[in-house]
């Protein structure tokens, strides 16, 4: 039965699902492996307006294999879900109905664009926000040698912000030493992606702290996270893979200073703004984070990043190129997107 009582559209249609895929600038290497192009997942919604116009709307995600995921699972799930969408589910039922993950967060921000241009007002004024303003993001610098990550740093050392993938080995300390003398006004995240011990990370903690890192992330593998209960870093912790909605919380803390918030991991902006709200108001820092992807990705996780301690919405840098048309990066400033992006 076609919805008749959401007041901005009717007749609302799963359109299409599809794979897109875009090159990666010489790679994408982190601890767990190494990738040359982004795989990402498109959903778009259409609907007729009450005026009679039809509308569209359209969301993107980025199948992990970290969490189970796949392409082909992906899209098998969200193709899985046109009876439910012509039977009138929204962006609410849909948190009801679609379990947190990357199928999710394609439809959920499918309906948000979907809602964004039926009404015709932007989704930051639908979800209550300020009007977004730029905002800077860092610039990752893949797995390498120290030579290698040094060289990149020296390409990069305008940013003001660089995350450095770190791999776990006996080099990680040197890599972290090639950056800062190739880049020496930026500040550093070290991301482990889960790569350490807990003794490599009593080790290395202090020697990062004296070369200026502001955030280690992900230092342990998820679900070895008790470890660090008795732990006092000196420089601050950040949860990414141990963080994926609000339940992370009372596990994270006294753990964890900060949580690294992904649309991927939690489902869609509805989750990652609720999310963000109750991780700020139990006290932690929040960093908003992304896949590898394109500006379509990126543009609901800037509203997130409004306000954010960390942001690394750095996707379409790391592309050959972006879809057109995407978002406007001045260096690393991030501006806020058109309409015909999303929102």
């Amino acid at each position: 039965m076609a919805d008749s009582s959401n007041p901005l559209y009717f007749n609302p249609e799963l359109s299409e699902v599809r794979c897109e895929t875009y090159p990666i600038r010489g790679g994408f290497t982190i601890s767990r492996g190494n990738k040359r192009e982004a795989a990402v997942v498109v959903v778009e919604l259409s609907a007729a307006c009450r005026d009679g116009t039809k509308v569209r709307g359209r969301g993107e995600c980025v199948p992990y294999a970290r969490y189970g995921e796949t392409v082909e699972g992906v899209i098998a799930s969200l193709r899985g879900q046109v009876g439910a969408v012509s039977k009138g589910m929204d962006r609410r039922s849909l948190q009801l109905l679609m379990p947190a993950g990357a199928a999710r967060n394609a439809m959920d921000c499918a309906f948000w664009d979907l809602e964004a241009k039926a009404s015709g007002n932007s989704v930051w004024k639908l979800a209550g926000l300020a009007q977004p303003a730029p905002v800077a993001t860092a610039f990752t610098l893949s797995l390498g040698s120290p030579e290698a990550m040094g060289e990149a740093a020296r390409r990069s050392a305008a940013m003001p912000l660089l995350k450095l993938k770190l791999g776990g080995g006996d080099l990680d300390l040197q890599r972290v030493a090639a950056v800062r003398r190739n880049a020496p006004n930026a500040r550093l995240i070290a991301d482990a992606n889960e790569a350490w011990t807990i003794e490599q990370l009593a080790a290395i903690a202090l020697p990062l702290a004296n070369y200026g890192v502001a955030l280690i992330e992900q230092p342990l593998p998820a679900g070895q996270d008790e470890a660090l209960a008795d732990f006092e870093s000196p420089v601050p912790l950040g949860a990414d893979e141990s963080c994926h909605g609000i339940d992370s919380l009372s596990v994270l803390r006294g753990r964890y200073g900060v949580v690294n918030i992904k649309l991927d991991k939690t489902g869609g902006l509805t989750s990652a703004l609720a999310l963000k709200t109750a991780a700020q108001a139990a006290g932690f820092g929040v960093m908003v984070g992304c896949m590898v992807a394109t500006s379509l990705s990126m543009a609901p996780a800037f509203l997130l990043a409004q306000g954010a301690d960390f942001v690394d919405l750095d996707g379409p840098l790391l592309l050959e190129h972006d879809r057109v048309p995407g978002i406007k990066y001045d260096g690393a400033w991030m501006q806020p997107s058109s309409t015909a992006v999303w929102g």
